[in-house]
């Protein structure tokens, strides 16, 4: 079973409708009985990283989550928001984010004004990744997926990277350590690629 947590923030339903049409089970977890049986998390997020943290903390979820994730290694994959709350801060907020992957986020640095990185960062973009990866396996060279943001991930380990895109620099759009994986695009608004993604993610 997948978990879709719902802590206040996220496009929920839309995990729910891609999976539906995968013919994948999936839950939303509400509560901790709501994640018994759960193999695979899925944390999504939208607007702030404080808000966002707030609502996560405030949820009763965290502990349960983090008892599942770091210490029986049930695969977790966060996505925009929920990617950056894996991060220690966000120079978006003053709240320590989680911590679980090594790094930082940041905002875009749009001094030069360039006529291609205006803020946010909003549309198709392309994502190159390692093809070994299980996280893009079957997905086509030009890998669209839908973005949606001004701040980025920025970890410690350049290791943890796994995929990047190219908005004035090349920024880690894609992010792992061990059984967590975060993505900065929306798989659930990606189309074709994105559900592929999303049935990848079922399968690690």
């Amino acid at each position: 079973m997948i978990s879709i947590i719902d802590y206040g923030l996220g496009n929920v339903q839309a995990f729910i409708n891609a999976y539906t049409r995968l013919d994948i089970p999936v839950n939303i977890a509400k509560n901790t009985d709501d994640l018994v049986s759960t193999k695979k998390i899925i944390l999504p997020g939208v607007g702030s990283f404080d808000h966002a943290i707030e609502k996560f903390n405030s949820s009763g979820l965290r502990d349960l989550i983090e008892q599942l994730v770091l210490d029986k290694g049930i695969p977790l994959l966060g996505v925009c928001i929920g990617m950056h709350m894996l991060a220690k801060s966000s120079e978006e907020g003053k709240l320590s984010g989680l911590g679980w992957i090594e790094g930082n986020v940041k905002k875009f640095d749009t001094s030069e004004k360039k006529d291609s990185q205006i803020l946010p960062h909003m549309g198709w973009n392309n994502v190159v990744s390692e093809n070994e990866n299980n996280l893009f396996k079957g997905i086509k060279n030009e890998k669209r997926f839908y973005f949606l943001h001004s701040y980025y991930f920025d970890p410690s380990q350049e290791s943890n990277i796994i995929g990047e895109t190219d908005y004035g620099f090349n920024f880690a759009s894609a992010i792992k350590r061990k059984n967590i994986f975060g993505v900065q695009f929306h798989p659930e608004k990606s189309h074709h690629c994105g559900e592929q993604l999303l049935k990848n993610f079922s399968q690690i």
